[in-house]
């Protein structure tokens, strides 16, 4: 959302750029001329991206998708969405210009947002062919110095893999995801032998790892040094609604509470890799 964000790049964008959540809190923060819809009480009005799998689509088939329809048929609302490309600006016209009411999967430490009690807990992964024999699973893996590397520029990986002499084997792949490429071209180059190890948001390379046809093994990054945004690779995830909006966000958090489980299997049936959540965790501990 960070989502997304790509969630957990979003959360990145934020920190290391100034962007989506930098925002007002009033209707008129929206794009000049757009149109307000008053909402019906009966409603669970949904933020989301039209076109940004494995989280959402206009086809209602990302996992996030599925989290809000279960969580709208426990609380006996129609689910409505307000789409919206996740870029610059996204919480300014969608959420802050009251257009809708709830961000399925942000950071927990936000501040700009009420956020719930952290549902999940992700982080980066490995990602590699099955057939290549690899044995990875930490940063001192000899596996990492025998091939190309595949990884987002600026993202938190980089700092374990610059201090590990690994930067030589790097090939960057672009922050701000072009729109003509699907959210998983990595791992599409990974199967295609561009790159011999994929450097990925877990929820991506998980779900896209699932549905290759080429075997693929994901392995979750562990933990680097001190918890802190420059070399963190784990977050939080929670719902989001507007700051005032604490009476919507018990009810909501009430719906997660009794949903735990199925929200779970969701992740597990995209093959979203999760951990338990770290209660207290905060960016720049």
């Amino acid at each position: 959302m960070l989502k997304k964000i790509i969630l957990a790049l979003c959360v990145l964008n934020s920190l290391q750029a100034g962007s989506v959540f930098a925002a007002g809190q009033d209707r008129e923060d929206g794009l000049p001329g757009m149109p307000y819809r008053i909402p019906s009480d009966k409603e669970f009005r949904v933020c989301a991206d039209p076109e940004s799998l494995p989280y959402s689509n206009q086809k209602g088939e990302g996992f996030e998708n599925k989290i809000a329809e279960v969580l709208a048929k426990d609380l006996g609302k129609e689910l409505t969405y307000e789409f919206w490309l996740d870029r610059q600006g996204y919480l300014r016209n969608t959420i802050n210009a009251q257009r809708c009411d709830v961000i399925i999967g942000m950071g927990s430490d936000v501040d700009t947002l009420r956020t719930s009690k952290p549902y999940y807990r992700s982080g980066y992964v490995f990602v590699y062919r099955k057939s290549s024999n690899y044995n990875i699973k930490d940063w001192d893996a000899e596996d990492l110095k025998k091939g190309i590397i595949g990884i987002v520029g600026e993202s938190p990986p980089t700092i374990p893999l610059r201090d590990h002499d690994l930067m030589a084997n790097a090939r960057p792949y672009r922050l701000q995801r072009d729109l003509n490429l699907s959210p998983g071209h990595m791992i599409d180059d990974l199967v295609a032998g561009k790159i011999d190890v994929a450097i990925i948001w877990g929820p991506i390379g998980g779900y896209y790892a699932k549905q290759s046809k080429e075997p693929l093994v994901v392995v979750p990054i562990p933990e680097y040094k001190s918890v802190n945004v420059k070399g963190k690779e784990e977050w939080n995830i929670s719902v989001a609604v507007r700051k005032k909006d604490k009476d919507r966000m018990e009810m909501i958090q009430g719906a997660l509470d009794r949903n735990q489980a199925k929200i779970l299997k969701i992740l597990d049936d995209y093959g979203i890799p999760h951990k338990p959540v770290v209660l207290g965790d905060k960016i720049g501990n």
